[in-house]
């Protein structure tokens, strides 16, 4: 699947929005992936969901780990193409951790999955608690990476889609200075969650 293939997917779904944003890095932009308007089509999902699994076909992955609540999604479907197993990550006391019994065993191979990256910080607390329990990361695979490739994991990572979109502090953000409303997304926001 190419980057021109995936972008046309999220146009046709209304994922790809403009106007002045607050992410859940806490910074500000002026696009926002509303992977959700992607996510509740199971079509355009699986079909994103096999590309990424097709990057690691032969990485030996033995468990797909995604931090809720978009990567529950995506690990399930990545997970299926691999032909393996899937868990996902939630936040207890402001930490990322395994819950609802799931484990990972020393030396498994784990191929972690997120949806839309900016800074990379969710994707670095699984990778941490991956880690933490013994298990091998061979990789990251994202849908979007609005860094344009400047986020590093420290292991291989795949994005369907590259692009550099410019996110600001809120003290340097052209938005804020010359007026435009801020709209709050994400789950984190919704739910009166903390912004890290």
């Amino acid at each position: 699947m190419t980057e021109t293939e995936v972008l046309e997917i999220f146009r046709e779904s209304g994922a790809l929005l403009e106007g002045h944003f607050l992410l859940t890095s806490g910074l500000h932009s002026d696009r926002y992936f509303e992977k959700f308007a992607v996510l509740q089509h199971p079509e355009r999902t699986e079909r994103l969901c096999r590309a990424l699994a097709e990057r690691f076909r032969d990485d030996g992955v033995q468990l797909v780990v995604g931090p809720a609540v978009g990567g529950i999604l995506l690990a399930h479907e990545v997970a299926k193409h691999l032909g393996t197993r899937a868990v996902f990550t939630e936040r207890e006391g402001g930490r990322m951790c395994l819950r609802r019994g799931f484990a990972i065993a020393p030396g498994q191979r784990v191929l972690v999955v997120e949806d839309v990256v900016t800074t990379g910080g969710s994707v670095r607390e699984v990778l941490d608690v991956v880690r933490e329990a013994g298990g091998e990361p061979v990789g990251v695979a994202l849908l979007v990476d609005r860094s344009g490739g400047a986020v590093d994991f420290g292991v291989r990572t795949e994005a369907l889609l590259r692009l550099d979109v410019k996110a600001y502090r809120p003290e340097e953000c052209p938005q804020c200075r010359a007026g435009v409303p801020l709209a709050a997304r994400g789950s984190r926001h919704l739910s009166g969650g903390p912004t890290p």
